[in-house]
């Protein structure tokens, strides 16, 4: 599909959207900061970030973002395979923060042979020995699975499924970031906000009542689980629902408390594939920066180029 110079600016917005949601989250996670009025990227939060950086929310998605720019397609093994040594990279570089599902994960893999399929062996492991593995850490870098197959929601299905589950096990974990991706890619084709666009994918019996709550709730509401995928996008799409702009729906994410810089990052991606790039404020864009040496061109770069290819498919 042929995109316009909107379009193009919305498919920027999701993943520097997402950064910059994460960069202005960071310094309140879990109460690490105090909350205030109008956030801002001060840094700190659970891993001495520096201000304006963002953390393993973005890192990962670069993760993603660095495959799909090379016009690769999600679904395959090689692409997997790909984003898998992404994600084993950034882990021996060290992260700041790291979700504690995915460390284990990563660490275990680390030591075997690095593959998509071997990663996915051991998230699998991991959620019957735990009973559990519906952690927001699928959701939260989901975004660039959309920009890889813009147009093509089943396609975007199966992938965003295959990303989430190389880490992610719980076929929650794995449907919200199909709904997610397909919101991503409905507000980057049409400049519209509709989350539902991806029911009829999932199993639109468990998943609209928790929309319908969503917006009923403010996101304060989902602080004390939010670490949980569906708290997690409730928590988002709250923001999103009772905001009118990037800015305010970045703020209004951040203000939920909790794991701040994950919600605000998943909002982030959703209300920056809405209103575009241009939309978030310049100074946030000049601040926002992270893992592996990334600035806003950089980020924007990743997405067009990852459009570009879209197109050429």
């Amino acid at each position: 599909m042929e995109l316009t110079q909107a379009q193009l600016d919305r498919a920027v917005g999701a993943l520097l959207g997402g950064a910059v949601g994460d960069a202005l989250g960071v310094p309140y996670e879990y109460g690490s900061r105090p909350l205030e009025a109008q956030p801002q990227m001060h840094g700190g939060g659970l891993g001495g970030i520096a201000p304006g950086q963002y953390s393993d929310d973005t890192e990962m998605a670069v993760c993603i973002a660095r495959v799909a720019a090379d016009g690769a397609d999600l679904r395959t093994a090689e692409a997997l395979d790909a984003v898998a040594a992404g994600f084993l990279q950034w882990y021996a570089d060290g992260p700041p923060d790291i979700g504690v599902q995915t460390r284990r994960v990563l660490g275990e893999t680390a030591r075997q042979d690095g593959s998509a399929a071997t990663m996915r062996r051991v998230a699998t492991a991991l959620h019957h020995e735990t009973g559990h593995s519906g952690g927001n850490g699928s959701l939260m870098r989901t975004a660039p699975v959309a920009l890889a197959h813009l147009g093509d929601p089943e396609a975007i299905a199966d992938a965003a499924r295959a990303v989430s589950s190389l880490t992610h096990h719980d076929p929650v974990a794995g449907d919200a970031c199909v709904l997610w991706c397909l919101a991503v890619d409905h507000a980057v084709r049409t400049g519209e906000l509709d989350v539902r666009v991806g029911l009829p994918l999932v199993d639109a019996g468990y998943w609209s009542p928790l929309l319908d709550e969503a917006e009923q709730a403010e996101p304060a509401r989902y602080a004390r689980n939010n670490g949980w995928v569906v708290a997690a996008l409730q928590a988002a799409w709250s923001a999103i629902h009772r905001s009118a702009s990037y800015p305010d729906g970045v703020v209004a994410a951040v203000n939920g408390g909790g794991d701040t810089d994950t919600v605000a990052a998943i909002a982030g991606a959703l209300l920056g594939a809405r209103y575009g790039a241009d939309a978030i404020p310049a100074h946030w864009r000049e601040m926002v920066h992270g893992w592996p040496g990334l600035r806003a061109d950089e980020l924007a770069a990743f997405a067009l180029r990852t459009t570009a290819t879209t197109r050429d498919h």
